[in-house]
């Protein structure tokens, strides 16, 4: 955290929301690309990073900054897409199988071939992700998209280190299991490679 990180931080919690705005600015991307991958939707997505911003702005006050700014950032996210995870399962009777992916692979593949079959492999693990626990994708979302530590993770969500190893072993073996079972793209022999290094 850089010392203009504190200043705005100090300003928000006295009631500054122009401080708070900036902070928003330099979280926006980062919250949204977390909320992205838990939510069905892009529109959940934006509601999630909403609620969560909203969540920090009402919880500034007693924000005590034993965890970095960013990772009770990411905790609040976190909550706010379970919650609207858990509302919309609720009252739209919602399962996490009838998601859509939504989000959108980075091409950097250098042939037309290993493209297509990186957003293959991409989509298949998106595919594989919704299918998981809200409680599992967030671990495992934190770990192997955000590169969050595990102590950063447990942090975050409030969780035991030992609750987030497991969950994050449980989620791996689901998702292996999920591309074992459905993923075509094991059948050449680049694939292969990229099953081996999951």
């Amino acid at each position: 955290m850089n010392e203009q990180e504190q200043r705005w931080i100090q300003a928000a919690r006295g009631g500054d929301e122009a401080a708070f705005g900036e902070l928003v600015r330099l979280y926006q991307k980062r919250v949204y690309a977390l909320a992205v991958r838990l939510c069905p939707t892009p529109e959940l997505a934006e509601e999630a990073a909403q609620e969560a911003f909203l969540a920090a702005w009402q919880g500034l006050p007693f924000f005590r900054g034993d965890a970095a700014f960013s990772t009770w950032l990411y905790r609040l996210t976190s909550n706010a897409c379970v919650d609207l995870l858990r509302k919309e399962q609720r009252h739209q009777g919602l399962s996490l199988d009838d998601e859509t992916v939504t989000a959108e692979a980075a091409d950097t593949a250098p042939t037309p071939e290993e493209a297509a079959e990186h957003r293959e492999l991409r989509q298949q693990i998106e595919a594989g992700l919704k299918t998981l626990s809200p409680e599992h994708r967030a671990v495992l979302v934190l770990r192997e998209l955000h590169q969050l530590s595990y102590d950063e993770i447990a942090e975050s969500l409030e969780l035991d280190l030992g609750t987030v190893k497991s969950r994050i072993s449980r989620g791996r073996r689901q998702l292996r299991e999920f591309l074992i079972k459905h993923g075509n793209f094991f059948d050449s022999a680049a694939s292969k490679r990229t099953e081996r290094g999951l």
